[in-house]
């Protein structure tokens, strides 16, 4: 006994010193720890609890998208036009929020899991609809010929914006009247809570017969804002850890990783809408609308993935390939896939909206807040400072270059309606800052400063344009026209039938002989890009599409005539016609 166990001893240490005194030689492609799996999959028990509890959230996610769907139907219904669906939809989200904390406290049921706001879900998921949307409403050559000045507000502007609110955060944290932050975590919390939400603010220009110029360069400064605040946001994470010896330094790097972002997502997504008009121009799937509009879902969220994948900006990507896309690959579309397209991208990006609308209003009550009135009154009071420096210079400034003058009385409602929305808060949960103390802060502060802008401000908005408008309120109270605030009612009541593609090649050859007023890129576009990214319908093209039209339109007829009430809706429709 005693023997074996000494033989085993020997050869046992033996083998260790023949382990130790020659190595093994290494495998070439060097195999993942046992316990560590390449992908991290959940069986047996774990991926059932996983399963459940994503079923738990979908469900949860879209009972309160259907409940907000009935709420802003009952706004529409009940005419509340002067009433904007964010602060409804907010509202509602606080009111179910406190029930549901109620029912926690009664020990009832959880729900903590499901109603927590993931950012993750916000930037894959929800935001990029909601972008793209934005950019391919973006149809009119308005916006082409006002491009200077919307890149002016939208990138000078907000810049001048989260300066403003980043360093007063800085220098009154340094003098000990707030909470101290460094100069990065400050900047990155102005850049975030700069990026301005155009709901309310383009309601108001439509409902006052504004210059439709003006309109849209609001429009575009408001939709391009949002990316611009996102790509200075991740300028300022990227350089929280930089070692760089002058601040000088640390400025031009910051600056050339801005233009970086900014120009290589731009010409990403602009390169992607435009092989989409290619693609879609010489592969004929019109007489397919599945296909069709299959192809147009793909195009509209590749560069998103592509852009994030190669670490630019896919919220820029997405926005340019939708201005791309909206000007040249939808005139290759058959008419019942330009409709379906429009409508579809309306749809989706109302329940996004709305869905984050919700949640914000949940979130109040979701996870632990960090409260402090001094650091809430001035964040508020720099960001007001903040919009009004970027809003009156700039403005003044584009009056003297500018046919169309932007009026003072513009600029205050331009200003008044900077609404913060649910972009702010988005990325506040995004930003990786230590301790846990400080990222509850900004998490808290940003909170009350989209809540205090959209139920104040955005509340507040329809008593000011009657202060400051009286003549031209009662001038709409003699037309029948009152304002609207209501943006689903406003984007889905018709078509735009302007955006429908009916020209044939003589008709847009003779269009463009008899417009002589073209210059710059207009005329560019007009004469070589629109050509060839384009095209244009022959007469069968025309014929072809106008019947698809008629056969769906006349089978739908047919359907709903078909209904249990068929003769009743014959006596109906006679007493309408």
């Amino acid at each position: 006994m005693y023997s074996s166990d000494r033989l085993n001893d020997t050869e046992s240490s033996s083998n260790d010193t023949v382990q130790t005194t020659t190595p093994a030689p290494k495998p070439t492609i060097p195999e993942p720890p046992e316990n560590e799996p390449i992908l991290p999959v959940h069986t047996g028990v774990k991926a059932q609890e996983e399963e459940q509890s994503s079923g738990m959230s979908i469900f949860f996610s879209l009972l309160v998208i259907g409940i907000c769907i009935i709420l802003v139907h009952l706004l529409i219904k009940f005419k509340l036009n002067f009433l904007p669906e964010s602060v409804a939809v907010v509202s509602l989200g606080i009111l179910m929020g406190a029930f549901i904390k109620i029912i926690e406290s009664q020990q009832l049921a959880n729900w903590k899991e499901e109603e927590m706001f993931r950012p993750n879900m916000f930037f894959l998921l929800l935001l990029p609809p909601i972008i793209f949307e934005s950019g391919y409403s973006l149809h009119k050559g308005n916006f082409f010929q006002n491009i200077g000045s919307i890149t002016l507000f939208a990138v000078f502007g907000t810049a001048i914006s989260a300066f403003i609110v980043g360093g007063g955060i800085y220098f009154l944290g340094q003098a000990d009247v707030i909470y101290k932050m460094t100069m990065t975590d400050s900047f990155a919390f102005g850049s975030l809570i700069s990026a301005v939400d155009p709901v309310a603010t383009i309601a108001i220009f439509n409902a006052l017969n504004v210059d439709p110029v003006l309109n849209m360069l609001v429009f575009g400064e408001s939709i391009l804002n949002d990316a611009v605040s996102i790509v200075l946001t991740n300028t300022a994470e990227g350089f929280a850890g930089s070692d760089v010896s002058t601040g000088w330094e640390t400025f031009m790097q910051a600056l050339g990783y801005f233009l970086k972002m900014f120009f290589g997502s731009a010409a990403l997504g602009t390169l992607t809408g435009l092989i989409s008009a290619i693609v879609l121009k010489h592969f004929d799937l019109r007489k397919t609308p599945s296909l069709e509009f299959g192809m147009m879902i793909i195009f509209a969220y590749l560069p998103y993935g592509l852009a994030e994948g190669i670490k630019l900006s896919g919220i820029m990507a997405i926005l340019f390939s939708g201005i791309v896309m909206s000007h040249y690959t939808h005139h290759n579309l058959s008419p019942v896939t330009q409709i379906l397209m429009q409508q579809t991208l309306r749809t989706v990006a109302f329940m996004c909206e709305t869905c984050v609308f919700a949640f914000l209003g949940l979130s109040i009550f979701s996870f632990p807040h960090k409260f402090e009135l001094s650091f809430v009154i001035w964040c508020i009071v720099l960001v007001l400072v903040g919009r009004a420096v970027n809003i009156f210079p700039l403005s003044f400034l584009l009056n003297f270059f500018r046919d169309h003058k932007i009026t003072p009385k513009m600029m205050f409602i331009m200003w008044f309606s900077g609404l913060r929305g649910a972009i702010p808060y988005a990325l506040s949960l995004h930003l990786g800052l230590e301790p846990i103390e400080k990222r509850q802060l900004i998490g808290t502060t940003t909170i009350v400063i989209v809540l205090f802008t959209i139920l104040l401000l955005g509340g507040g908005t329809m008593p000011l344009i009657r202060i400051m408008d009286i003549e031209e309120s009662q001038s709409r109270r003699k037309n029948k026209k009152d304002i609207n605030l209501s943006k689903t009612e406003k984007m889905g009541n018709a078509i735009e039938s302007e955006h429908l593609s009916e020209l044939t090649e003589e008709e847009y050859e003779a269009q463009i002989f008899h417009r002589q007023d073209l210059k710059g890129f207009l005329w560019l576009d007009a004469k070589y890009l629109n050509p060839f990214f384009t095209r244009r319908l022959t007469q069968e093209d025309l014929l072809h599409g106008r019947i698809q039209m008629k056969t769906l339109t006349n089978k739908w007829y047919e359907e709903v005539r078909q209904g249990p009430s068929g003769s009743e809706d014959e006596d109906d429709e006679a007493e309408l016609l």
